[in-house]
């Protein structure tokens, strides 16, 4: 049987199989919300104007090009009218070999329909790609000589007709018709233009590519009433002329654009490395940037810095994180962004607002390497508050601040995962410049910048093509340049190469079942913080795990006072070691000092002088040396002779010399101390004020409580309330799943059978109007029903349910009975219960629509 050919899309869609209702359903996901009723309205919601544009802009540089060309060509356009407009007059193998799949995805992404002898591009779709004098169109094409000549006085027509020695017409139409003609037929257009002056040439040559829009005076130059004379150039204004669209096309040979772009740019050139290499450098890199987060809550431990009141991190605080992690403002901003994208740093939402670490932070820490690291990744990869755009300015001429609002930049986790995609389809450590991977990205979604207006630059002498400006960099190349930096910084590439962890990361879109292959339109999706993600960054850190340095338990202490660790050490030993010592230097191996201030700092904590011996002979793999035993028992000896409490504040030392000597020494101005037996001092100032003025006059005094008890000083760590994380903004609705698709196929046949199944004409009834409900009376619904039972016919009918809503359903009545009709209802795929009284109507279906 043969299929009808379709009158209109809705009638297209409707002779679709069911997989490819779902292709375009997955493609589109926009046409989902909220499911259609039948296919007349899923058509309709693919025509308007914001879900085409969203699929237009969706389309690779072919397809795109291929919808450009059927914008400019006549509707409907034969398939072989097409190829020419792509390929040419002298034929192009690649364009020929591509230009079906082109179509293919048209046709999938509902902008195409009709067989292959009518193609027409949707109404919506020719309107936002056809050429006029606001919109210029891509392929640099002008209007048509029948749109150019509209409103024209017959008597210029006729003045250009005989001209460009074409016999005189009767009618308007006719000389439009013969001019078309003459510019389409390639014989006879090459010999007018033989007859031309070569400036005129020129001139044509100027505006061949586009814009064709050009200025003249009101007294043109010879060579331009040539052109203007024979129709070549066309009013489109007052002093503006445009070249058609025909005449254009013969000078370019029949092609719609200059350079087709059939394939997309090869990723080369490529640079091979050794694998290993490759995963030990990312490796590396990827430890350092746990190093970098923890060193980030360190620096907040005791609390951050303030929020600006519109939200976010000042310049100034920013500078001082950068200097804290030894990095530039851009990278802090971009870890201070994954640190907050992870949940390990918030605002705490009190009066004074800060920033601190969360309570996550802590158990953040706790974790082995490798699951912190994934932590992070599965941070990053969704992510679409995007570091990269801190400094520049919002819409308002304002500086955007790192961890403040209008950060979020939704085509980030899509462009992220693509630009890994493209180099997980290289070999194992092969690299290609960004450039490539750049190229590559532009070519599946191309750019399309607003073109040069036409004629307001042009020289008074001659129509000449606007110069358009230089192109700003757009967002998604942006974003892949900072996926690329991003993903090296956290170790997912080493030396611009995918790692082997990194592929891990990569996979099929958590919906997409193994047997099911994306349609070649379907838009690559960005990964959700779903389990398949968290499983598949699982994988990952499994992978990188025995690629990361093992945690040592010793140190190198040295005749200098310093200690080195030729490596990660295990936290307990890191953080009683920090507090003993001041990190001097880091890199492959962290070199601590240890001062007069550092061991005083560890005796505050309550570490006597023998538990630090203790600790150091425990942990160093060389002899304690000499001079630090000697410093550690000289701050110790030295350590809590003087007590400081709170009077206002006072000095209580049972050394009464000491105490004089403090008095005399001119330092101890600042405090104003005054002597009130012979071993207390009185001070008019804080006990902490007075504890570092002391410190810092080479004193090491300790704390006491009002018992007369040393106070012990324990590092001590302010967190946030309980935190989430940021959500990421969507790119618009989520890809459906199977399930979902599934259901909404069936509810969209089921809805369009019930809006154009044929029924038999009710009795004594008027003829109702299409897409009406049946309208039946009480007794008549409830015979047809029980008639309908007997049968195992479905039928048609009008429903309104308990909020007041109409609809019209096809169901199969099983039973009738107290009221209720219970039936398999088409539309919902299920057996349901229906109240009589809302019914309002019934219709047998026709017997070949059953």
């Amino acid at each position: 049987m043969t299929t009808p050919t379709p009158r209109t899309l809705a009638e297209e869609l409707r002779n679709r199989s069911d997989s490819g209702l779902a292709g375009l359903l997955r493609s589109r996901p926009d046409l989902l919300n909220p499911v259609p009723g039948d296919l007349t309205q899923l058509a309709t919601r693919a025509g308007t104007r914001a879900s085409v544009v969203r699929a237009v802009e969706r389309l690779d540089t072919f397809a795109l090009q291929a919808a450009e060309a059927l914008a400019v060509a006549p509707d409907p356009c034969p398939y072989g009218a097409l190829a020419a407009l792509m390929a040419g007059d002298a034929g192009d193998a690649a364009v020929a070999a591509e230009l079906p799949r082109a179509v293919a995805a048209l046709r999938a992404q509902a902008l195409v329909w009709g067989p292959d002898d009518r193609l027409r591009l949707v109404r919506t779709a020719r309107e936002l790609l056809t050429p006029s004098a606001a919109h210029p169109s891509p392929t640099g094409l002008g209007p048509s000589v029948a749109e150019a000549t509209a409103g024209m006085s017959p008597g210029r027509l006729q003045e250009i007709i005989a001209a460009a020695g074409l016999p005189a017409t009767h009618d308007p139409v006719s000389a439009v018709a013969a001019l078309t003609a003459l510019f389409a037929d390639r014989a006879r257009m090459a010999a007018l233009l033989d007859t031309a002056p070569a400036e005129s040439v020129a001139v044509l040559d100027k505006l061949l590519w586009g814009p064709p829009y050009g200025a003249v005076t009101d007294r043109p130059a010879a060579h331009l009433q040539w052109l203007l004379d024979r129709g070549l150039l066309l009013p489109a204004g007052a002093r503006n002329v445009v070249l058609p669209r025909e005449a254009a096309l013969h000078l370019r040979a029949g092609r719609a654009h200059r350079v087709p772009e059939p394939e997309p740019p090869t990723l080369a050139p490529a640079t091979e490395r050794d694998p290993q290499l490759v995963d030990n450098a990312a490796a590396s890199q990827a430890f350092t940037a746990l190093a970098t987060v923890e060193e980030l809550l360190k620096e907040w431990d005791l609390g951050g810095p303030p929020v600006l009141r519109a939200g976010g991190l000042s310049v100034r605080d920013l500078k001082r994180t950068a200097v804290a992690l030894d990095t530039t403002e851009q990278l802090a901003a971009f870890w201070l962004e994954l640190a907050y994208a992870a949940g390990l740093i918030a605002s705490d939402g009190e009066a004074d607002e800060r920033y601190a670490a969360t309570p996550a932070a802590e158990d953040w820490l706790q974790l082995p390497d490798h699951e912190r690291w994934a932590v992070l990744v599965t941070a990053w990869l969704p992510a679409t508050r995007t570091p990269g755009v801190v400094g520049t300015a919002d819409a308002k001429g304002r500086a955007l601040a790192a961890l403040g609002p209008h950060l979020d930049r939704s085509p980030a986790p899509e462009v992220r995962r693509r630009a890994l995609t493209l180099l997980a389809a290289l070999p194992p450590g092969a690299s290609v410049p960004s450039a490539a991977i750049l190229s590559r990205l532009r070519w599946e979604r191309p750019l399309r910048g607003a073109a040069a207006a036409p004629g307001a630059g042009a020289p008074a002498a001659a129509p000449e093509a606007a110069t358009a400006p230089a192109p700003v960099e757009d967002l998604r190349s942006r974003l892949a340049q900072w996926t690329l930096t991003e993903a090296e910084l956290l170790g997912v590439t080493g030396r611009g190469a995918l790692s082997a962890h990194g592929r891990a990361l990569l996979g099929p879109a958590p919906d997409t079942a193994p047997d099911e292959t994306p349609t070649a339109v379907e838009p690559p999706r960005a990964p959700a913080a779903d389990p398949s993600q968290q499983a598949r960054a699982a994988h990952a850190a499994a992978l990188l795990s025995p690629l990361l340095p093992e945690p040592l338990d010793h140190v190198l202490l040295q005749a200098d006072l310093t200690a080195v660790a030729p490596g990660p050490l295990r936290r307990p030993l890191a953080e009683a070691l920090g507090a003993l010592a001041d990190i001097e230097s880091k890199g492959g191996a962290t070199v601590y000092r240890f001062t007069p201030a550092s061991v005083r700092r560890a005796l505050d904590a309550g570490r006597s002088a023998a538990e630090l011996q203790e600790f150091l002979t425990t942990h160093s793999r060389t002899p304690v040396p000499q001079p630090l035993a000697y410093l550690i028992d000289d701050v110790a000896r030295k350590h809590g002779r003087l007590r400081i409490g709170a009077a206002t504040a006072y000095v209580r030392c049972d050394d009464d010399a000491l105490l004089s000597e403090i008095l005399a020494d001119r330092r101890a101005a600042a405090l104003r101390l005054r002597r009130l037996a012979p071993t207390v001092l009185a001070a008019q100032t804080s006990p902490d004020q007075l504890l570092d003025g002391l410190r810092a006059m080479g004193y090491a005094p300790a704390a006491e409580s009002a018992a007369g008890d040393v106070l012990i000083a324990r590092t001590d760590s302010y967190r946030t309330p309980p935190r989430t994380a940021p959500a990421p903004v969507p790119d618009g609705p989520p890809s459906p799943d199977r399930t979902l698709l599934e259901a909404a196929v069936r509810a969209i046949r089921a809805g369009d059978l019930a809006a154009t199944a044929e029924r038999k004409p009710a009795p004594a009834a008027a003829p109702s109007a299409p897409g009406a409900l049946p309208r039946t009376t009480s007794a008549e619904t409830l015979a047809t029903m029980q008639a309908a039972v007997l049968t195992s016919s479905p039928v048609w009918i009008g429903y309104v349910n308990a909020d007041g809503a109409a609809s019209q359903r096809v169901i199969a009545p099983v039973r009738v009975e107290g009221g209720f009709v219970t039936a398999y209802d088409h539309t919902s795929d299920e057996v349901r219960t229906y109240a009589l009284h809302r019914i309002t109507g019934v219709s047998e279906l026709a017997d070949d629509s059953a």
